[in-house]
């Protein structure tokens, strides 16, 4: 909205540092690894409420695999983790929405027509996991003139893993937090080595804050 605004009151001294990642691929990119141990997806209920629901439609489809569109408050998680356990109890694979207070299967139909006239859909790097094709969008060559990279001649932004970070491993589920030789010691969300210590709801930082009561 903030390019489209300024395209509007012709102002040029703006610039956006565009980063944005498109989910879907990233599942794929995880389900085709031959170490993938994961049985179900949920989907995050903030990203669904603008895109919608239909995107995991053919995961679901082409993988066999429950995928539970879910919101963050507790009840939610409970809710959506009893709906996936249950597919996979009854042998079923679908696509199912526990957060339909907010998401819709079509989306934000004026938030998606705005990304769509903005950006398109390019490659991005994920940490922990690298390149995948098709996973991020970048923007217009109409709007070229706000992309940052361009106006400021960036080159490829590229993040350095920290070699003694397993993140990659418990981000595609093949290892646990605690399984990390650094979880909890070098690695803490004061001082994160890799993106699931970062926010609150990575994979590392539910472990370390919550670790006590899943060792009880």
């Amino acid at each position: 909205m903030s390019v489209l605004h300024a395209e509007k009151e012709g102002i040029n001294n703006y610039s956006i540092l565009a980063s944005h990642v498109l989910v879907p691929p990233a599942m794929e990119a995880i389900l085709d690894d031959k170490f993938c141990t994961i049985d179900a997806f949920l989907g995050a209920g903030h990203v669904c409420a603008i895109m919608g629901t239909e995107e995991y439609v053919p995961i679901v489809n082409k993988y066999k695999i429950p995928v539970v569109v879910t919101g963050f408050e507790p009840l939610d998680l409970v809710q959506g983790i009893y709906l996936a356990v249950k597919q996979l109890e009854e042998n079923r694979f679908e696509l199912e929405n526990q957060y339909a207070r907010v998401v819709k299967k079509e989306g934000n139909i004026p938030a998606k027509k705005v990304i769509q006239q903005v950006f398109e859909i390019g490659t991005r790097e994920w940490r922990g996991i690298g390149e995948i094709p098709n996973s991020g969008y970048v923007i217009k060559e109409k709007y070229r003139k706000y992309d940052a990279e361009a106006k400021f001649k960036i080159s490829h932004i590229k993040v350095p893993e920290n070699a003694n970070c397993i993140a990659g491993e418990i981000l595609r589920g093949i290892k646990k937090p605690f399984e990390c030789e650094q979880f909890g010691k070098n690695c803490n969300p004061s001082n994160p080595l890799g993106a699931p210590m970062v926010s609150s709801e990575g994979a590392c930082a539910a472990y370390y804050h919550f670790s006590d009561i899943i060792k009880n």
